[in-house]
């Protein structure tokens, strides 16, 4: 006869699992689940993946689960520590930035390496809050998915990593 789970193992593995993810990701820092970079989106999708299939399955104990949890946040906060202080490493781990639109001109070119269309930048600007496109100095789509609508020019360095569509 088969063994039949508990049913409060459940339970038990999601009290004992959630506090302790919450002290390991107070420990990582901020940046565990911060929308950063594809890195960091693939670590907050398989964190929740081990949580659900920890406390889902009864066959796994939730001491296992946490050393999973511990080894992906390990991995997050090494590979954070390679972006702050290996050169090349940022740009090998991330996307990046891409200028959609400026000076109220829409960039199909970069829209098409984007996979946007022309529809989904408007609803980006209305978003926004932009009402006249034709006032919009730069649409950025940045390394986190996220859209940037600026209404001033930038100055100085705040765009200098940004690849334009003559260089995209």
């Amino acid at each position: 006869m088969p063994d039949i789970p508990d049913p409060l193992t459940p339970f038990v593995d999601a009290v004992l699992l959630i506090p302790l993810l919450i002290v390991m990701v107070r420990l990582a820092g901020l940046r565990s689940f911060a929308k950063m970079s594809a890195h960091d989106f693939v670590v907050t999708v398989a964190t929740g993946s081990v949580v659900a299939a920890t406390v889902l399955n009864a066959g796994t104990p939730w001491w296992m689960g946490a050393l999973a949890v511990f080894a992906l946040l390990g991995v997050q906060v090494l590979v954070g520590a390679l972006r702050v202080r290996v050169p090349g490493f940022q740009r090998a781990m991330d996307n990046e930035p891409l200028i959609l639109m400026r000076n109220g001109t829409m960039h199909d070119d970069a829209l098409t390496k984007a996979r946007m269309t022309r529809d989904d930048l408007r609803q980006k600007l209305r978003q926004a809050g932009a009402g006249d496109p034709a006032k919009v100095a730069l649409v950025i789509l940045e390394t986190t998915g996220d859209v940037s609508v600026m209404t001033d020019e930038p100055r100085g360095t705040l765009v200098q990593e940004v690849r334009s569509t003559a260089t995209a």
